[in-house]
């Protein structure tokens, strides 16, 4: 019986380093970094910097959410500047390396290890300027510039 559990774990592990995107057919970190160009860049570095701590929070937890960078940011109305209707979408991947210097800074520290979670665990954020319904149900953490963050 524990030879099979072995087996089983085994197997699920290495399914997970599979979608975890590790097969180099795509850029997590640019991915990463537009996504946090896109939903922060008027938020300055600590800003960009909350946005890349949720997203790898979600990558961490797995299940729902997704098992890599790309399909976190991927998953549909999760993260707005990917919505095909948001305006910010064409702006995220018309975005220059110029444009996405100092967020694909942020996403190579971040996926590094090198930048603390300065979240506390945050899975979900929101704008100030909205109310979302989903936000009662969760843990405020910290407000960091225009965006309040959330944990489970």
């Amino acid at each position: 019986m524990l030879k099979w559990l072995g087996y089983i774990a085994a197997a699920y592990l290495a399914y997970r380093i599979l979608k975890k995107g590790y097969d180099m057919t795509d850029d997590q970190t640019d991915y990463l970094a537009r996504t946090i160009w896109g939903e922060a860049r008027g938020e300055g570095a600590r800003g960009m910097q909350a946005v890349g701590n949720v997203i790898l929070n979600r990558v961490s937890r797995g299940g729902w959410y997704g098992a890599s960078i790309k399909d976190v940011v991927l998953k549909p109305y999760q993260f707005s500047a990917w919505n095909a209707a948001d305006p910010n979408r064409q702006k995220m991947l018309n975005a220059t390396d110029a444009d996405l210097r100092q967020a694909r800074t942020i996403a190579l520290q971040l996926q590094a290890g090198t930048l603390p979670d300065i979240t506390g665990g945050a899975t979900n954020y929101h704008a100030t300027s909205v109310s979302p319904a989903w936000a009662k149900k969760m843990t405020k953490t910290v407000q960091i510039g225009n965006h309040i963050f959330y944990k489970e």
